[in-house]
């Protein structure tokens, strides 16, 4: 470790599990890199609903991974672990973490690093690695998106809903939304969306039924679950294909499998924080060949709601459970 680095940081941790008023300021030892690793000093921190989940105490970190919050973030490299020589010192990157986010210094694996172009704000690269892999590894590996289909995607103005929308736009799909209001419908509609239903006034079903004209979609990105499952897959095309992402709406749901078998469907779906490090490095390999120059030209930026400061992660919390946000959400250090 280099001499010019402190021996503590703060962070922020929580020691119970509640409502966003039990995350506080928490002053830690400084992490050391291992083997493969780099330390990040801390620009930005995304924040992600799989946060919210573990405040909740629903959603423990992996073994071996930090216990504090926070999955991606943006910075720059101050130390190098044993046999790392992909990253150089001083370089900015963003990452995908198991943890530990929420503090001034953070652990990365070399292989989740993706650089940052100078095309591209640190706020914004933070904003990015959580939901591009979900959705890069959900929607296009796990749910082969192909040019000339149909997707439809719920949460349409999350950060994963934002995310999936804009990709899929790049790579020729016809996009239907579900969002929670008139002005969320119509900012999913700017931000690239063909259709965007109102759910709370509009049985989506019946409406992806009017926009396909009867035929459906080839694929559903599903981060609701329960009894929406049902309901999606009577929007399903013949050979459709159902990816589930998050269990909001319940983790059980009931099913003819009947239909499943008859229209040939595909159900599927993934967590991503306790895949291996080494599936997430050929993950991030796939994205920086495929996605990644996107945002290096600037075709793509993720869509941003508010930054709060690091000390405020409460209030962060507090924004992205109300749902009122659009976009992603991110803490700045």
């Amino acid at each position: 470790m280099s001499a010019n680095l402190p021996l503590t940081m703060t962070a922020i941790g929580f020691d119970e599990p509640g409502g966003p008023e039990v995350l506080q300021p928490v002053t830690v030892p400084v992490p050391v890199p291992g083997p493969g690793e780099v330390l990040v000093k801390v620009a930005f921190a995304g924040v992600n609903r799989p946060d919210v989940v573990q405040r909740q105490g629903k959603y423990p970190p992996p073994p071996g991974a930090s216990p504090l919050p926070g999955l991606e973030i943006s910075g720059r490299v101050v130390a190098l672990g044993e046999g790392v020589t992909k990253l150089e010192h001083e370089q900015k990157v963003c990452a995908l973490v198991a943890g530990g986010g929420y503090a001034e210094y953070c652990i990365a694996k070399v292989g989740a690093c993706l650089p940052v172009p100078e095309s591209l704000a640190m706020e914004e690269a933070a904003a990015l690695p959580e939901t591009l892999f979900t959705v890069w590894h959900n929607v296009f590996e796990r749910g082969w998106a192909r040019e000339g289909e149909t997707i439809l995607i719920h949460g349409g103005t999350s950060g994963i809903g934002t995310m999936a929308t804009m990709l899929c736009r790049q790579f020729g799909l016809t996009v239907i939304v579900t969002c929670g209001s008139p002005d969320k419908c119509a900012r999913a509609l700017e931000i690239g969306a063909d259709h965007a239903i109102d759910y709370r006034t509009s049985d989506f079903v019946e409406e992806v039924a009017r926009i396909t004209h009867g035929r459906g979609v080839d694929l559903v990105l599903d981060m609701v679950a329960g009894d929406y499952v049902a309901r999606n897959l009577k929007c399903l095309a013949l050979d459709g294909r159902h990816v589930t992402i998050a269990v909001q709406g319940g983790m059980k749901a009931d099913l003819n499998m009947a239909v499943v078998m008859t229209r040939r469907y595909t159900l599927t779906g993934s967590t991503l924080r306790p895949r291996t490090d080494s599936f997430k490095a050929l993950l991030a390999q796939e994205i920086r060949a495929n996605a990644w120059p996107l945002f290096e030209d600037g075709v793509l930026r993720p869509v941003m709601d508010t930054r709060f400061p690091l000390a405020e992660a409460a209030a962060a919390h507090a924004r992205m459970e109300a749902g009122d946000h659009i976009g992603k959400i991110v803490l700045e250090i």
